[in-house]
């Protein structure tokens, strides 16, 4: 079954000022539209075009997030995870979340300062390419990160919430200055209803 490029959530202008209309048309429909279609093309050439493409990357993972990984996991991962990424952005988002999953929040984490605070440092020290997340392991909410194209998924655990800190997510409107970015992202645009459904479907 052939993965979709599912169009974003809201209007290219809808980030602005965090996240230019610039830097969502070449990370939407450059850099995800190509992995999308590698993804495809590989999965079918390796017989496995009839699974999904969750079935697909916990088939292709090799065991280990700090080695290399195949071009089929990467593709499969990186079209998955960049669909997941744009879902946990919308206008007017970020700040602290409510209701449920604000109290988990604090249960596993202290307050929600603290857990701003390690999931801005994830991002920060993911050297090179990467993710930060926000996942459900085991019952707790844990904080992680993954280089390249890695993905929670493939590991067991559930991913609630993901921050993009490879280059291309924020170098058009931040040059290098990652912990800018990884701020307006916190402040400015988490999709806290995304999240908090994440967190229901998975209880």
């Amino acid at each position: 079954m052939a993965y979709e490029l599912a169009p974003l959530p809201y209007d290219y202008k809808a980030l602005e000022p965090h996240i230019s209309s610039g830097t969502l048309e070449f990370h939407h429909d450059k850099h995800h539209a190509a992995y999308v279609n590698n993804y495809n093309k590989m999965a079918a050439e390796q017989g496995m075009a009839d699974k999904t493409i969750e079935e697909v990357i916990k088939a292709s993972f090799n065991g280990d997030a700090a080695k290399s990984q195949s071009g089929l996991f990467n593709n499969a991962a990186q079209a998955w995870n960049h669909t997941f990424y744009w879902n946990c952005m919308k206008p007017g988002g970020g700040g602290a979340p409510t209701g449920a999953l604000l109290d988990k929040i604090n249960a596993d984490f202290g307050s929600y300062d603290a857990f701003k605070e390690q999931f801005v440092t994830a991002g920060t020290t993911q050297f090179g390419s990467g993710w930060a997340w926000l996942v459900l392991d085991n019952g707790t909410l844990k904080i992680t990160k993954t280089p390249d194209g890695v993905t929670p998924l493939a590991m067991g655990q559930t991913p609630l919430l993901t921050m993009d800190v490879w280059e291309h997510a924020y170098y058009l409107d931040y040059q290098n200055r990652r912990p800018d970015y990884e701020k307006a992202f916190v402040e400015n645009l988490i999709n806290w209803d995304f999240v908090a459904q994440n967190l229901a479907a998975a209880a």
